[in-house]
């Protein structure tokens, strides 16, 4: 092989491997910008519902009587809440709970409670506001 042709191959793997570095590239910036993307999605998604969860159901809803034990953290009363289908996602109550910033936090008591008050209005019932008496 003569030294121009070598010369011409050089030039064209040189080439070739630049057009597969410049694909990598943009693939890769895809994939980063879909990751972007999806996370971003997600945490608008999350933070909507943070701090706009609607009610379980329409009014009038459905009473649930619900007995607060004074051993009980919040996540307890989460579960208790998520079980007996007054709130969608425990854990997220749990955040939205210390986000309201009730400073007695939740207190002990039998509440009663509807499926067609928010996360929000309950927190408020169950830090006191409304508790009856046993």
């Amino acid at each position: 092989m003569s030294s121009r042709n070598r010369r011409r191959s050089g030039k064209k793997k040189e080439a070739a491997g630049t057009a597969v570095y410049t694909v990598v590239k943009i693939v890769v910036m895809v994939l980063i910008v879909m990751v972007v993307y999806r996370f971003g999605n997600m945490a608008y998604t999350y933070g909507e519902r943070l701090f706009g969860e609607p009610a379980m159901s329409d009014a009038p809803g459905e009473d649930v009587v619900v007995t607060i034990e004074g051993s009980d953290s919040v996540r307890d009363v989460a579960d208790k809440l998520e079980e007996a289908g007054l709130i969608r996602d425990a854990q997220l109550f749990v955040i939205q709970e210390k986000l309201e910033g009730f400073k007695s936090g939740l207190q002990p008591g039998t509440y009663t409670l509807n499926t067609s008050e928010t996360p929000e209005e309950m927190i408020e019932i169950l830090s006191g506001a409304s508790a009856e008496d046993d």
